[in-house]
């Protein structure tokens, strides 16, 4: 799954989890601040993203940062199905 992909991934699920469209997003896009994301869609949007590529995601390791920008989700995800990769 390239970094593409993975953004696409993760605009689907901040759609469904905040239920409107999100679309158009940026590295730079602030997810709680510019789309208003709560710490109860958290859980939600890593569900979503976990059953789309497979990860595995423990929310007492994620850190706030990790969700603090598109970047830094996307960066996330990336490195997680990377490991997930050289361990299967």
């Amino acid at each position: 799954m390239d970094r593409q992909e993975i953004v696409a991934v993760i605009e689907k699920a901040l759609g469904e989890v905040l239920e409107r469209p999100v679309t158009g997003l940026t590295e730079e896009t602030a997810l709680f601040d510019e789309l208003q994301l709560q710490s109860f869609h958290v859980l939600g949007l890593l569900m979503t993203v976990e059953e789309v590529t497979g990860i595995a995601v423990d929310p007492e390791q994620l850190d706030v940062d990790d969700l603090r920008t598109m970047r830094s989700f996307t960066d996330y995800v990336e490195a997680a199905l990377r490991q997930a990769e050289g361990t299967s």
